[in-house]
C-alpha cells in the first residue's frame, strides 16, 4: 500500500477547530499538504496554515513514493502546493499570483487572514 494512503487510513491527518463561520456542522476537519523542500509556494502555503494555527498532514512529494504521481492523478497537472481539505483537493495558489490569501482563508474559516 502506498505509504500516502497507509497514513491516510492509518489516522495521521489531524483533526482542526475552526471558527464559528465554518460550513462544517462538526467543527473539525481534515486537511493534508502535498509538498517538496525547493518549493517557495509550498513554504508559504504551510506558513499560512501555521500562522492560523491549522494543523495538517504534510506529504513531501520527494520523499513518499507514489505522492506526485498521487498529485497528478487528482489534479490532473503536477502543481505544488496542493491541498487536501476533507478528501477536496484546492489548489492553494495561482501561477503568478500567489497565494491565494482571502479564498484559502474563507474555505478554512480564519478570520482576519
Amino acid at each position: 500500500m502506498r505509504t500516502w494512503l497507509r497514513n491516510a487510513l492509518t489516522g495521521s491527518h489531524r483533526e482542526l477547530r475552526l471558527s464559528a463561520g465554518c460550513q462544517h456542522l462538526d467543527g473539525t476537519m481534515k486537511v493534508t499538504v502535498y509538498t517538496s523542500f525547493w518549493c517557495p509556494d509550498c513554504r508559504e502555503a504551510k506558513r499560512f496554515l501555521q500562522q492560523n494555527k491549522i494543523s495538517f498532514q504534510e506529504i513531501d512529494i520527494e520523499n513518499t513514493p507514489g505522492a506526485a504521481d498521487e498529485v497528478v492523478k487528482q489534479t490532473g497537472k503536477r502543481a505544488i502546493p496542493q491541498f487536501v481539505i476533507d478528501g477536496e483537493w484546492v489548489q492553494p495558489y495561482r501561477p503568478g499570483k500567489g497565494f491565494l490569501y482571502e479564498e484559502m482563508a474563507e474555505r478554512l474559516g480564519v478570520k482576519d487572514a
